[in-house]
């Protein structure tokens, strides 16, 4: 079950959501068909509850938002990029495992 404290973006809430945002927050790069996308959703379901107040955790549906994804060069999915106060302060890209996902938010605590 998807937590309701990830952030479902579009291409008009990113600059909102994400570059303004006062807390850092981790954008994951998906898509309904990506088999790893999927694998990391529960995941992120996880951190989005055990970091809630600290980081937003938040994700962007490429295909229906094309050109957020295409302004930070995503070339494959799921990329996670995280922001700090509008800056990118590090990306992964694949189904990586929680332990790096928690070493990456670590970063920006």
């Amino acid at each position: 079950m998807a937590s309701d404290k990830v952030i479902q973006l579009t291409d008009d809430s990113f600059e909102t959501e994400v570059l303004k945002s006062s807390t850092p927050v981790l954008v994951d790069f998906w898509a309904t068909w990506c088999a790893p996308c999927k694998a990391i959703g529960p995941l992120l379901d996880e951190l989005a509850e055990e970091y809630d107040g600290k980081v937003k955790i938040a994700k962007v549906n490429v295909d229906d938002n094309q050109a957020t994804p295409g302004q930070f060069g995503v070339r494959g999915i799921p990329t996670l990029i995280l922001f700090k106060d509008g800056q990118i302060v590090d990306q992964v890209v694949g189904a990586v495992p929680k332990n790096q996902l928690e070493g990456l938010l670590q970063k920006v605590l």
